[in-house]
Order: C-alpha cells, then sequence, then structure tokens
C-alpha cells in the first residue's frame, strides 16, 4: 500500500488554496462612457473561497470589459456577449505552480437602458499555467441573447464564479460590492425598418366641436417627408386626413379638420398608411357632440369616472426552500400573488418592476445578484390590455421587470402577477436563516 506522506499532503493543499484563490477579486468603479467603445472598468468584488481553503472572503477589484459580435442590431436579432474578467486582483498565494485547464469561469452580464435583464456567459475549462506566486490569468465567458425593444442597452459586468477541478470540485462565487458595475459596452438596438423611432406629435387642444380645426406639431420625422395627419376612432382611421411636408429637421406644424363624432385620437405617420415604426401617436382628442336637441326631446348624459392604478398581493412572506450546507444550490419558492387594477382609462401602459436586497444570516450574507425569477403573468377576460410577463432572469439590487402592459389608444383592465423564484445559495454557506426584501413598483 502507497502511503501520503506529511510533504506530499501540504503540496497538495498549497496548490488546492492557490486554485480556490483563483476567483478573488474586488475594488472601486470607473464608469464608461454611454456609446463609447468597449470599455475595461473596474468595480468592487466580493468574493468567497470554498471554506475547506481556509481563506477568507476578499474584497477587492475586478478589471473587466463587455464586447458584442453586433452593436447594432435590430429588434428581434441574437446579439453574443463575451465577458472578459481582464485581471483578477489575486495572485497565486504559493510558490508551487498551478497546471492548465482546470477552471470553468460562469457569470452574469447585467442589461440596462432600453432593455432590463442579465444574460448568462460561460467560458471553456481552459487557462494557462499559473507560476508560483504568479499573477492569475485573465479568462472569458460568452452567451447571448434576444434584442426585444429599440433604443440604446448598456451591458455591465455582473457576478461570477470560478468552478476548479484540481484535486477536489470547487466554486469561488465573487458578487459585485455595489451593483450595477460601471457599464463597458452600449449597443443601439433599431426596429425593423432600420431606425429608432423617436417620432412624437402634440395637439393645440384636446377637444373641439364637429368641423373645428385642431393644431399638430411633430417632431422627429424624416426630413422633407410627406406626413399624413389622421382621426383615429379607437383603433380605426377616420375620413378626416390633411397632409404636411417635414421641414429639414424633421419637424412641422399643420392644422386637421375633425367632422367624425367618434374620433378618440390622432396620428402622424410617414407612408402610404398607418406604420408603428414610422409614425406618433394616437394623442388624446374629444369630439364634443353639439348635435342640436329635438323638441319634446331630452338629452341624457353620463360619465364614466376615471379610476386608478393600483396593485395587491397575497402575503408578505414568501418561504423558500432549505438546501444543505456543503452542497448549496438552489432555493426555489414563489412569489405571492399580486393583483394589478389599471381602472384609469387614458393611453398609458404600466410596468411592474422588483429589486431585492442581499440576504443576511448568520455572519455572511448572499448577495442580491443570486435571486432569480420566473415571472407570469395572466389578464382577465374583457381587459382592454394584454399583460405581459417580464424576461425569466437575475432580479439583483438594481432591478428587472415583472410584467408590463403596452401603451395604446385605450388601456386598462385587471391581471394577476405571479413568478418562480430561486436563490442561489453558495455551497459553504455558514447553515442558519438567511432573510432579504423584495421590493416591487407599480408605475
Amino acid at each position: 500500500m502507497r502511503t501520503t506522506g506529511p510533504t506530499t499532503r501540504r503540496r497538495r493543499w498549497a496548490a488546492l488554496l492557490g486554485a480556490t484563490a483563483l476567483a478573488v477579486t474586488a475594488g472601486g468603479a470607473l464608469a464608461a462612457p454611454a456609446g463609447a467603445a468597449p470599455t475595461d472598468v473596474d468595480f468592487p468584488t466580493h468574493c468567497i473561497p470554498p471554506a475547506i481553503a481556509g481563506i477568507p472572503p476578499i474584497d477587492g477589484t475586478t478589471t473587466a470589459k463587455i464586447t458584442v459580435d453586433n452593436a447594432a442590431p435590430k429588434v428581434g436579432d441574437t446579439v453574443t456577449v463575451t465577458y472578459t474578467v481582464v485581471k483578477p486582483a489575486a495572485s497565486n498565494p504559493v510558490d508551487l505552480a498551478l497546471p492548465a485547464d482546470i477552471m470553468t469561469p460562469t457569470g452574469k452580464v447585467t442589461l440596462g437602458g432600453a432593455q432590463a435583464g442579465a444574460v448568462t456567459v460561460a467560458g471553456p475549462k481552459k487557462n494557462d499555467p499559473v507560476p508560483g506566486k504568479g499573477a492569475f490569468p485573465s479568462f472569458s465567458m460568452t452567451g447571448t441573447f434576444t434584442v426585444t425593444a429599440p433604443g440604446a442597452i448598456t451591458l455591465s459586468p455582473g457576478d461570477y464564479n470560478i468552478h476548479t477541478s484540481y484535486i477536489m470540485e470547487l466554486d469561488t462565487p465573487c458578487t459585485v460590492t455595489d451593483p450595477p458595475a460601471p457599464v463597458s459596452e452600449t449597443v443601439t438596438a433599431t426596429n425593423g425598418g432600420g431606425q429608432t423611432n423617436n417620432r412624437a406629435i402634440q395637439l393645440g387642444s384636446a377637444s373641439g366641436n364637429p368641423g373645428d380645426d385642431v393644431t399638430v406639431t411633430g417632431s422627429d420625422f424624416t426630413p422633407g417627408a410627406t406626413v399624413t395627419l389622421a382621426g383615429r376612432s379607437g383603433g380605426t382611421q377616420t375620413a378626416d386626413t390633411a397632409t404636411v411636408t417635414a421641414d429639414g429637421q424633421g419637424a412641422f406644424s399643420g392644422t386637421l379638420v375633425v367632422n367624425d363624432r367618434t374620433t378618440t385620437g390622432v396620428v402622424a405617420y410617414e407612408g402610404a398608411s398607418w406604420n408603428a415604426d414610422k409614425g406618433a401617436g394616437p394623442a388624446t382628442y374629444v369630439v364634443v357632440d353639439d348635435t342640436p336637441v329635438p323638441d319634446n326631446a331630452q338629452r341624457l348624459t353620463t360619465t364614466v369616472k376615471a379610476g386608478t392604478l393600483s396593485m395587491t398581493q397575497a402575503g408578505d412572506a414568501v418561504e423558500l426552500s432549505a438546501v444543505d450546507f456543503g452542497k448549496g444550490g438552489a432555493s426555489n419558492g414563489a412569489l405571492k400573488t399580486v393583483t394589478v387594477k389599471d381602472f384609469r382609462g387614458g393611453p398609458a401602459g404600466w410596468s411592474l418592476t422588483g429589486k431585492v436586497t442581499d440576504f443576511t444570516g448568520p455572519g455572511a450574507k448572499i448577495g442580491a445578484g443570486a435571486l432569480s425569477w420566473t415571472p407570469a403573468c395572466v389578464t382577465k377576460a374583457g381587459s382592454p390590455s394584454t399583460c405581459r410577463a417580464g424576461s425569466s432572469g437575475t432580479v439583483g439590487s438594481s432591478g428587472a421587470t415583472l410584467a408590463s402592459t403596452p401603451d395604446g389608444t385605450l388601456t386598462g383592465g385587471e391581471f394577476t402577477v405571479d413568478a418562480g423564484l430561486s436563490l442561489d445559495v453558495p455551497a459553504f454557506t455558514p447553515p442558519g436563516s438567511y432573510s432579504g426584501v423584495l421590493t416591487l413598483t407599480l408605475s
């Protein structure tokens, strides 16, 4: 039988300590200018090496960079994201060299601006050898996301984890201390027409008698384009139309005669027919009924009063499933059902967002970025609006969208919102109860 002597054991433990320190990083914060080329950014990171390594948590500076394969995508395109940790804060703490190809990184990239959420990224099991007391190498992780909205979408480095396969299978999770990290890359998404639609209109008055003129002013249309002004009755265009020409800056001012008594709004658009990508509105407009009352008759009038936008929830305490010390993993549960009532009766939709604090417990914490959700939303029959569930992914302290409804000619209704919750608990989190607060905001 072969035995292992004290010297051999010491070398193996020394190698283990070096391997598990690979992801220990953190530090200050320097923001990248919005819209700039991909930029190296520094941000504070809190890393927890495996307990068996005997290394305490380390707070330092991570230097990272986000790059994309397409900085000008269209809605519906898939963008490939690469998250590169350029410079970990830690170096190999021992004299013993570490072998190649022992680490597999995974992480998250935080989306902001026109599209919220997180992109899951992962890297190959590949790294150069690390000499004794030498600097740890850079590593990269890739993932993809689908563009769902036009506009500027920011990308920031998020939490990451290093899985090492050397003597033991171990994880070193690293969380952004003060999320979100600075923006490293910005992509500008456009609609299918290839241009972000910033067109807008304003009306000189919100109501008038049949046959009255309403002044329509517009901005950000195509310079020199012929623009159609038209009345709308609900989702249908009326016979009331006029045309104007946008000036060299894409602005215009024109007059529309409104005769149709069913008119509820006014739109302006380029092209032969209404196109949301090349139009603006509807802006609310009401035609006053001035029909004379016949002899021996009475005009009957009623009023539909606009209400409010409100929400209620089925409870305020969620118990997530327990996980085992040494194994960790997903602690699962379900959000208490939220009911949203939109009784305003106007053109505005709503958005329900959530953000969570760190989970604190006995002498330790689980970062807010460890909580993810899978939203679901149901619309009550007869509601003018249709609820859309937010994207599955990280909630975090910067927040994410749980559900929403779009703007429209007439919006409103009643909706029930739910979500599956999952907290990724590190394997050697000290035993005990951990709690955080998830705050929901309706706007």
